[in-house]
Parts: structure tokens; sequence; C-alpha cells
């Protein structure tokens, strides 16, 4: 079987959806076809991408892998296809939060005069690798360890991190905190581009109660409502500051690498540049 991208598509949408029925209205086809589209491509792969065992579908190990794959391969040729692309070929940078922190604006100034041909797209994409294993961006900055095959990172700096709680909570009163002042608190944990988990506590001493989120914006607001504390890199309250909230430097937390990703072949041809001019820029 010759697979076409509307395989991938079909595949893309019933990951997101999580039921034959919802990716069907959404592709506007039947049923019955979505399903057959569905198995086709597994024959072809000869893997089971989706369990169809509960009434939620859930995508198998293979699946989630090759979700990845389908993704990168269905924006690159929806880029490819970009009429208003033509002109131009913009270079995307991912980033799931603060960017470069206090080096984001200079990171963006100097581009804008060294490579006026080149338009640097800054991109903020609530994804664990800030769109760049789907394809989304070009290259991405990031805070935790990056090792996926096909890529490759490089630290540009630290962060230290610090204790995130409500303005009126008695820790905001606290010049400096430790990770054992905190361990009594419900703790807010982004699960979709969050770096900040149990683990970072001993454990001995971790946080009994997690408040999950899926984005900084709903982190913020629980934290805002006295509903969970949070840890972070420092260079969130110089970006994202939030006025209902305080931040008080966390003395014994690991610092945090600020990494940037892209993929070692195939790539967008600027991003030798933007990688000299990141280290340039943070030096």
């Amino acid at each position: 079987m010759a697979v076409e991208l509307r395989h991938l598509r079909c595949f893309l949408a019933i990951a997101e959806a999580g039921t034959i029925t919802r990716a069907a209205a959404r592709l506007h086809m039947s049923q019955p076809a979505l399903s057959r589209t569905l198995r086709a491509l597994e024959e072809h792969l000869g893997a089971r991408l989706v369990d169809r065992s509960t009434h939620h579908l859930e995508l198998t190990p293979e699946g989630r892998v090759f979700r990845d794959r389908a993704a990168a391969a269905v924006a690159a040729v929806d880029a490819a296809l970009d009429p208003g692309a033509l002109a131009s070929w913009p270079l995307r940078l991912g980033h799931t939060g603060p960017a470069l922190g206090e080096h984001t604006s200079e990171l963006l100034r100097r581009w804008d005069r060294r490579h006026p041909e080149t338009p640097l797209e800054l991109l903020r994409i609530d994804d664990r690798t800030a769109g760049l294993t789907q394809g989304r961006s070009d290259a991405a900055l990031l805070r935790a360890p990056f090792l996926a095959p096909g890529f490759v990172s490089e630290t540009l700096l630290t962060e230290r991190r610090v204790a995130v709680m409500a303005a009126d909570s008695r820790l905001a009163a606290c010049a400096e905190l430790t990770l054992a002042d905190l361990a009594d608190q419900p703790v807010a944990i982004n699960t979709v581009s969050g770096i900040t988990n149990l683990d970072l506590w001993p454990a001995t001493r971790r946080p009994t109660s997690v408040v999950s989120v899926t984005n900084t914006d709903d982190w913020h607001a629980a934290i805002a409502a006295g509903r969970a504390i949070g840890v972070t890199p420092e260079s969130t309250p110089r970006m994202n500051a939030h006025p209902a909230v305080a931040y008080r430097p966390l003395v014994d937390a690991p610092d945090v690498p600020v990494l940037l990703a892209w993929r070692e072949h195939g790539g967008h041809p600027a991003i030798p540049d933007l990688v000299a001019l990141a280290r340039e820029t943070v030096a």
C-alpha cells in the first residue's frame, strides 16, 4: 500500500480526538471509512497504533512514537505548500515559556539586524519539546535535558530556581526558602511542558498532593488562588510575572539548564547562524 498524506492526517485526528466518532466528524468522513484508513496504515507499518479495547481510544507505545513522526511529516508538507512562505523561509524558534529569559529581546534584535532576509519567528508551544519533534518548530529553547534520535542540543546557560506562592501566603514573608519549606504544601505541576516534578524533592520529604495543569496560565492561576505552590526557573518572573503571586529564591534546588535544540540533519539552513548568535548573546 502506498501511504498518502490523508492516512497521516486521519491518524493524527484520531490521536487528538480520542474516538473514531469525533475524529470522523472533524474530518467530515464516515466512521467506517476512517476505520478502514487507520487499519490500512497499521497493516502497512506492521504495528497496531491504536488500542481499541476501551471506549476511549488510547495510543499504543508504537502509536505514540509514530504520532510525533506523522506530525512532523504533515507539518513539513504544510510548510512546503504554504504560498505565503515562498518569498522567504522563516526560522521558527519554539519555546515553552520564558524563551531565552532576559536575553530574548537582544537575540531578536541582533537577528533582525544581521539576517533581515530570514524572519525569526518566536513561537510559544505548550509541548515538552516546544514543537521540535512534531515539526512545528525548527529549533527550540528548552529547560530540561533533551535526548532524542536525530536531534542535537547545546546548553547556553543555567538558571536558578525560585519558589512561587500566593502573594498573601505565609511563605511570602520569607526572604528565601528551601525544598523542605514547601514539602507540606500542594504543588502545581504543568504536566505538558513543565520541568518540575516530585523527584525534585528528596524521597523522604516530598509533597503529598499535586495540582495538575496543562499550561503556564493555569499554573499561575492555581498558585494565585492559594491552591498550590510552584517551582520555576528564575526567568519566569522576569518574563511572565503574575501580580497575585510572589517569587522567592529556592536555595537548595539544582539549577536549570537552558538548551538550544535542533534537528541534526535536514533542518533549516539558518540553524548554524542561530546557534552562533545565541552563544554570542548569552556570553
